[in-house]
């Protein structure tokens, strides 16, 4: 199992050479396989999926508490496995965590994909409280689980959901949602010079699209993908769909080899 700073990474080698490096970066409580099969393995391209401190395969330690904190993390990740660029791909937290590599490490970004994403990342002050303890933690796992799909979702994925949510310790949920609740980039979208893919279900009702709508029109450029009948974790209800969005995106951004050799 690869291991580097501290953080587990799925590795997908792609036989290509003129495509960009992918690196996917999960959601609050989450790890590399909330990205399905079709992202993690997506032709043609070197794909990293990673597990952010204290989550999935890196509990060695602790989570962390901002967003700044965990893009500091994927750096040291990033010159420990060294790649010197590529493309960051964040959903819901992890779009956070994107954001602030590109204003905050921007030499490293070739291009953004912002997925479920949001300027500002709010959270229920009651969410925030039941993950604060294990007495009440099952009812965070709920009420994510049951507002992170759309009616239009395999029961299976509800369930696969509550599974691995309840599989998160407490505390790196609660660090989570705090450093979401904490987050705001708005102030910062309009530096944002890089490509940009943003991408969300229609039917997300935890970053609604208008939230997404806000982001294409602030950052210069921004590309905008909805896809239809998904809600919050819109890749794994609609793997395919997006699978394509983000391979048509990635065709597009120009780099030179010998930035990510």
């Amino acid at each position: 199992m690869p291991f580097a700073a501290g953080l587990f990474y799925h590795l997908h080698q792609g036989d290509e050479v003129d495509t960009p490096p992918v690196v996917l970066i999960h959601g609050a409580g989450g790890m590399h396989l909330y990205w399905p099969t079709e992202i993690r393995r997506l032709a043609g391209h070197r794909v990293y999926a990673l597990d952010l401190p204290g989550h999935g395969r890196s509990d060695d330690c602790g989570g962390l508490q901002s967003i700044e904190a965990y893009a500091d993390q994927v750096i040291a990740w990033l010159r420990a496995v060294r790649l010197p660029k590529a493309v960051f791909i964040g959903h819901s937290m992890g779009g956070g965590v994107a954001l602030s590599l590109a204003t905050r490490y921007s030499e490293h970004v070739l291009g953004l994909g912002l997925f479920s994403a949001s300027a500002h990342l709010a959270v229920s002050p009651v969410l925030l409280e039941n993950s604060m303890s294990p007495t009440t933690f099952y009812k965070a796992v709920e009420t994510l689980a049951q507002s992170s799909y759309s009616p239009y979702a395999s029961p299976r994925l509800l369930v696969q959901a509550v599974q691995r949510l309840t599989e998160v310790r407490s505390s790196v949920l609660y660090g989570d949602l705090l450093a979401s609740q904490r987050y705001d980039g708005a102030g910062i979208l309009a530096d944002i010079h890089t490509p940009t893919l943003i991408l969300c279900g229609a039917e997300d009702r935890l970053t609604p699209l208008r939230a997404s709508q806000f982001l294409a029109g602030a950052i210069p450029g921004a590309r905008l993908v909805i896809i239809p009948q998904a809600g919050h974790m819109v890749m794994l209800e609609k793997p395919i769909e997006v699978a394509e969005a983000l391979q048509s995106f990635l065709y597009q951004i120009p780099y030179r080899l010998s930035e990510v050799s």
